[in-house]
């Protein structure tokens, strides 16, 4: 079985599009080389590395890459989290499928209490494995 290359896009490319690489690649193992990035890549949060790592997954190695880092590299599918990477996602990736699911984002650290924050992540984190589960199995 060939490994097939997937690149998870977002927008910061520090919580939703990190929890989904983290995500597939434990869930999905072997079958895919995953990779994540933003279209204006920030930091991963560490709401996204708590909750991940509540599920076993340990993201904190991770770092937030732009998008530009990938160009001219080949994928199979380009899966965008959030419609302003959908809508801003470069035309670089050639004959990559495109796939397209938005989650919401998580609240920024200072709005809300962390409590709230962290059931939005948790919310969002259990979202995208299933959305995830469900490409994988088609594949």
């Amino acid at each position: 079985m060939q490994t097939k290359r997937v690149l998870i896009l977002c927008t910061g490319n520090s919580a939703r599009s990190q929890m989904a690489e983290g995500l597939l690649r434990h869930d999905a193992g072997a079958r895919f080389e995953v990779a994540s990035a933003g279209t204006n890549a920030t930091a991963v949060r560490p709401e996204a590395i708590a909750v991940m790592r509540e599920v076993g997954i340990d993201i904190s190695g991770h770092r937030s890459k732009n998008v530009g880092e990938f160009e001219g590299q080949v994928f199979a599918c380009v899966i965008t989290v959030c419609d302003h990477a959908k809508e801003t996602c470069p035309v670089f990736f050639g004959t990559a499928e495109r796939r397209h699911q938005s989650f919401e984002d998580p609240p920024a650290p200072l709005v809300g209490t962390e409590e709230g924050r962290m059931a939005v992540f948790r919310r969002v984190r259990d979202e995208l494995r299933a959305y995830l589960r469900d490409f994988a199995i088609g594949r």
